[in-house]
């Protein structure tokens, strides 16, 4: 039987050594079994094959990544200490300054623009030894207006958004890590449908300054990986005190990769809740978790949200869109004709909401979030969908972020794992969020399920 099975054909643009996990790639390369160069080329050589269909990149320059890879190959060479991301690959949404590269933030209006400056998480990411692989594609203005990008699984679907391109990259094997911003669920979304690990900090961990700024009270930086240990190695070379960003703390980074790597003290419990919405859910979503809830036994039990949270999507808009009014008026005014409709239609609504209903929705964040505290004294983390559904067919919209956008209002850290799919065998995130600051335990929560699950579907 042996001799008569033939090998399974590769996917198009395979690459072996892009199987591994970031960390893996970072530890050979720190040996010296790896060269960064090696590394980049095969990023690219994967980019080669598989960009015309999926459209990941809003601007990448092989020979600025191979320049970068070759001067750390060198200082390694010299015996010059390795950084926690020595070598590694990063791409970077397009709404986040890197010096001398354009930064175009998903409009023609900034078509050609070229920061002299490095965004205060691009300088961490130097530090660390990254290599900034490119720019990826944003919706317009990390709103709404859909960008280029295609979704891996099937490239007649969303990838989701803003953070389009960052999240399609990865789950492509394109790049093995990618930072993206959520405002509203621009990272757990796209993470979602596109099959990869997504996780949003706590609000104020990672610094914005060099960022574009959409709604100050809500944006946060987040990242992409292929597995929870990934993003975890990913952000905690990002996280910190920054001047610029007065949402951040003095305070010291936790140890998000060494945490999330240790096994937890006792098996952890979830609270399982159907957050509003949940009536629009997609039905392998209701079953997913169904089956989710049930395999997880005594180690997850089902709540439900206070009723304060049923207003919390419109009170998330009301920030997002009043403060997007402000933040974008300098577009609108040098050339609103060159606005998309949906971003021409949300400026209009901002700038109608009375500074009274602002200044008030600003207090929820914390009337919310102490609603939380009955809840996180009985579990380690609430579960939940990232996602309606599976990505939804066509491209004229990024999906619906209603599971997403109360956490970023909250400012609690959410982590997204693809441990689910539909009956098509689309991928589908399950959620999991945590307190506010308790970033580290959440990814060790994190890692565990995913690792629980896929002992469970282990064939041998």
């Amino acid at each position: 039987m042996g001799a008569e099975m033939k090998a399974k054909p590769m996917p198009k643009g395979h690459v072996a050594m892009l199987d591994l996990s970031a960390r893996e790639l970072r530890d050979r390369m720190a040996s010296g079994a790896l060269n960064a160069t090696d590394l980049v080329q095969a990023c690219l050589d994967r980019i080669a094959a598989l960009e015309p269909e999926i459209q990941a990149w809003a601007w990448l320059d092989g020979g600025y990544a191979m320049q970068q890879a070759q001067a750390l190959d060198a200082a390694r060479r010299a015996g010059r200490p390795t950084g926690p991301l020595h070598g590694l690959p990063v791409a970077l949404k397009d709404v986040i300054d890197t010096a001398k590269v354009p930064t175009q933030n998903g409009t023609p209006l900034d078509e050609g623009r070229v920061p002299q400056r490095d965004a205060a998480l691009v300088e961490r990411l130097r530090a660390a030894g990254a290599v900034i692989l490119g720019k990826t594609v944003t919706a317009e203005l990390a709103f709404l207006h859909p960008g280029k990008t295609r979704n891996p699984h099937d490239a007649a679907r969303t990838p989701g958004g803003s953070s389009s391109g960052s999240a399609a990259a990865v789950a492509a094997g394109m790049v093995p890590l990618a930072v993206g911003t959520q405002t509203g669920g621009s990272v757990i979304r796209p993470a979602s449908f596109c099959g990869t690990v997504g996780f949003k900090p706590s609000f104020g961990a990672i610094p914005r300054t060099g960022v574009l700024s959409q709604s100050p009270s809500l944006d946060t930086i987040g990242v992409f990986a292929r597995n929870v240990e990934d993003a975890a190695l990913l952000a905690e070379a990002l996280y910190g005190h920054d001047a610029g960003d007065r949402a951040t703390s003095l305070a010291p980074p936790p140890r998000l990769h060494s945490t999330a790597m240790t096994e937890p003290p006792v098996r952890p419990t979830l609270a399982f809740l159907r957050p509003p919405g949940w009536d629009r859910a997609d039905a392998d979503t209701i079953a997913g978790f169904g089956e989710l809830v049930e395999a997880l036994g005594e180690q997850c039990f089902e709540t439900a949200l206070p009723g304060a949270f049923e207003e919390a999507a419109t009170i998330r808009e009301r920030i997002n869109l009043a403060e997007m009014a402000k933040s974008y008026y300098g577009y609108e005014k040098r050339g609103r004709e060159r606005l998309s409709e949906e971003m021409r239609e949300a400026l209009d609504r901002g700038k109608t909401i009375p500074a009274r209903d602002y200044i008030a929705a600003l207090d929820w964040s914390d009337v919310l979030y102490a609603g939380l505290e009955e809840i996180f004294e009985r579990c380690d983390a609430i579960l939940c969908p990232a996602a309606l559904g599976p990505a939804p067919e066509g491209h004229a919209s990024t999906g619906d972020s209603i599971f997403n956008g109360l956490w970023t209002l909250c400012g609690t850290p959410a982590v997204t794992v693809p441990i689910l799919q539909s009956e098509t065998g689309l991928p589908m995130g399950a959620q999991l969020v945590g307190r506010r600051g308790d970033d580290a335990r959440l990814l060790r929560t994190a890692r565990w399920l995913e690792g629980l699950l896929a002992e469970e579907t282990d064939p041998c």
